[in-house]
């Protein structure tokens, strides 16, 4: 006589979570379903205001200097995060504490007093360009803010610690008795490198490298101070189209725009590496 079918038992402590879901219904499912509703709504019912991102030149420009700085700022910061992090991995445990406290320590300061600090040394008659005109290496100062070099620059020293931590984290787990072996079999150290490590290590870049542009698509005070107008990135646009024209229909597009952008770009990561583990949740 077959027996019957197990019924799944629900943990109860799945219950504990119940009241969390409401809240984030409530706090952020709600909202999106109201932008999106607005988006296609305001002015009037139907798809024109997404129709202008084939239309108006003035948004076609605001995405592709939004996507250049984010490629830009995603590129330097994946150079700059690899190097360090490939340090930090082979360096005693003394020096790697001391390390990984260096790099937690931006975390602790506020973006929008890091971004003033780069207006102060980036501005004209700023600390690098006197530096640089004491030594002799330009007669006249540099312009370096209120243009996208500010922003990357600002963008970029934001998002290193972001970039270093889960490279390190790959890093960490790559078995460097491969990279030995490959120096026993005659292999030099720059040929061990390129052929075994940085293989072993490219789902790590791949994962840092779309965080790291995922957050650049949402930069905000950044562009805004260091950009100082002139170099404006999607989410000040859709400040600007809100609380100064008054353009909802406009704003709540490019939002809704902005997050299926991230949410593709999340799937895409998904795709090359865990990203339940890169979020810490196992």
């Amino acid at each position: 006589m077959a027996q019957p079918t197990a019924i799944r038992r629900v943990d109860p402590y799945w219950w504990l979570t119940v009241p969390l879901l409401v809240l984030l219904l409530g706090l952020y499912v709600y909202p999106v379903l109201k932008v999106l509703g607005v988006s296609v709504t305001d002015p009037e019912l139907g798809l024109a205001n997404y129709a202008l991102l084939f239309t108006n030149e003035g948004i076609q420009n605001m995405l592709w200097v939004t996507v250049r700085i984010c490629v830009v700022t995603s590129v330097l910061t994946m150079l700059l995060g690899y190097v360090v992090a490939y340090a930090v991995v082979h360096v005693s445990d003394r020096q790697r504490l001391w390390m990984l406290l260096f790099i937690l320590i931006p975390f602790w300061v506020s973006v929008l007093i890091r971004s003033f600090s780069w207006l102060v040394l980036l501005r004209p008659e700023g600390i690098i360009n006197n530096v640089l005109m004491a030594i002799g290496l330009i007669s006249e100062p540099l312009d370096l803010v209120r243009n996208e070099i500010g922003v990357v620059i600002g963008m970029v020293h934001y998002m290193l610690p972001i970039a270093i931590l889960p490279l390190f984290a790959n890093m960490k787990g790559i078995d460097n008795r491969v990279v030995a072996a490959a120096r026993g079999l005659g292999a030099g150290p720059f040929e061990a490198f390129w052929r075994i490590f940085l293989p072993l290590s490219l789902p790590g870049l791949a994962g840092s490298g779309l965080l790291v542009f995922i957050f650049s698509l949402g930069f905000f005070v950044t562009p805004a101070i260091l950009g100082g107008g002139k170099t404006i990135m999607i989410a000040e646009y859709v400040s600007l189209q809100i609380l100064n024209i008054v353009r909802w229909g406009t704003g709540t597009m490019l939002a809704v725009v902005l997050l299926a952008m991230v949410a593709l770009l999340i799937l895409a990561m998904s795709r090359v590496i865990n990203v339940r583990e890169t979020f810490g949740a196992k």
